[in-house]
């Protein structure tokens, strides 16, 4: 069970206590992402993310951010996604106030120097610079692309080298005064600390001269019509392996199929016992990574398979693909592959959450990005609700030729012809 205060500024925080841990794990979400972003400020929320671990108020360096918690043997790190920028540390629970202090100070009082930009500007450029030169990663970039075209979700969250060069200090500080208000922010921990004590400190650790503005909150533009009017989009590249994707619009984050595509996930491409990674790995044997993925927002959402493959079998991949998405479309589940499926699916979050980092955050995502908070059992309990009909009236609904988009990085000519294969019926 979970407990849940809004502070005075605004923070809100939410906990659950765990008895004998031996570890404390704190996660701040900043309802703050690149979807926020106009064009020219594409990547300034990932910027944001890196200036705040160069210096705080009272670690004025990288190196004391650091020390201050590798020193004690805990953990910590940062990400940001489209609606959110995800702060965390785990450290054993004797150090649980410096935790939430480091954390408090990353959101709250980074120095933001002008000197600091100019340095962490070449370090993102080689970022980007890195994800590009991996096709596994970029082909993903180039997926979001045929899926959202140029808006903000199509768009790379790091930005591009040419946003990047131009972000100043004072327009970075401007996005932290607007969006690192404790009333954007969400606290959660989860340890042997109760919830009051987690709330004093995290009052003294997120507090400020600052005034507290009314929320930000997630304003942004609504999703684009999708797929994008381009849904193909392939890159002639040199490599012994070419990379697919293909995807279909899908779901809101809190739709009330959810839990269906969930499930729908799980038995085409979640585990060795997947039909994704059967048919194309183990019958085919024309992939090593087959699997399938969810990406949801607030008010969109992505379905998609990725397969990487010899070059010379690209159609054939993509054509094992499409015949899954069309079986499943068709025909139910077998009432023994839906129970594998639940129980694979709950087993799975159960051991998650197990881990006291992995519950934080399950809590702090639902807090900030979700309309309800669940707990593991209602969880677990949405899930044994869906049934085989509902799955399959979901796979036909999504599953259709106008709703495909399709991304490939392949060498030479293989990745000619795809765009006309890339059909269900």
């Amino acid at each position: 069970m979970f407990q849940r205060s809004v502070l005075p500024g605004g923070l809100r925080v939410i906990t659950v206590q765990l008895a004998t841990a031996r570890s404390f794990s704190a996660v701040a979400y900043v309802r703050a992402g690149s979807r926020m972003e106009s064009r020219a400020e594409s990547g300034m929320a990932h910027f944001m993310e890196h200036l705040t671990f160069k210096g705080t108020a009272t670690w004025p360096t990288t190196r004391a951010v650091s020390e201050a918690i590798e020193g004690i043997g805990g953990t910590s790190n940062a990400a940001t996604d489209r609606e959110a920028t995800t702060y965390w540390a785990r450290v054993p629970s004797r150090s649980a106030g410096l935790a939430m202090q480091m954390l408090g100070e990353l959101v709250a009082q980074p120095l933001l120097r002008e000197e600091d930009v100019a340095h962490e500007r070449t370090v993102i450029v080689e970022e980007i610079r890195s994800y590009r030169d991996d096709p596994g990663e970029y082909v993903f970039n180039l997926l979001d692309l045929a899926m959202f075209g140029d808006t903000p979700l199509g768009w790379e969250i790091a930005g591009d080298e040419e946003t990047v060069a131009a972000m100043t200090a004072p327009a970075l500080r401007g996005f932290w005064e607007r969006w690192y208000q404790p009333s954007n922010v969400v606290l959660a921990a989860a340890g042997e600390l109760g919830h009051e004590a987690v709330c004093e400190m995290a009052a003294r650790a997120f507090g400020s001269d600052r005034a507290s503005a009314p929320a930000a909150g997630s304003r942004f533009e609504p999703a684009p019509a999708t797929p994008a009017a381009d849904r193909v989009r392939l890159v002639n590249r040199p490599g012994s392996q070419a990379h697919l994707c293909v995807a279909v619009p899908a779901l809101r984050r809190d739709d009330p199929d959810q839990w269906a595509l969930e499930l729908l996930d799980t038995v085409l491409g979640e585990g060795m016992s997947s039909r994704l990674f059967l048919h194309l790995r183990e019958e085919e044997g024309l992939a090593y990574d087959v699997h399938s993925f969810i990406t949801d927002y607030a008010d969109a959402g992505m379905f998609g398979v990725y397969a990487g493959v010899d070059p010379h079998h690209l159609s054939r991949a993509l054509d094992g693909v499409l015949a899954e998405l069309r079986e499943v479309r068709e025909h139910r589940l077998p009432d023994d592959e839906l129970a594998r499926a639940k129980a694979y699916a709950c087993g799975r979050l159960e051991l998650r959450l197990e881990e006291g980092r992995n519950l934080a955050s399950w809590l702090g995502a639902q807090e900030a990005l979700h309309e309800r908070t669940l707990t593991l059992d209602e969880a677990e309990a949405e899930i044994q609700a869906v049934d085989a009909e509902q799955i399959r009236s979901l796979a036909e609904r999504l599953f259709t030729d106008d709703a495909l988009s399709l991304a490939a990085i392949a060498p030479g000519r293989r990745g000619r012809g795809l765009e006309r294969r890339l059909r269900l019926s």
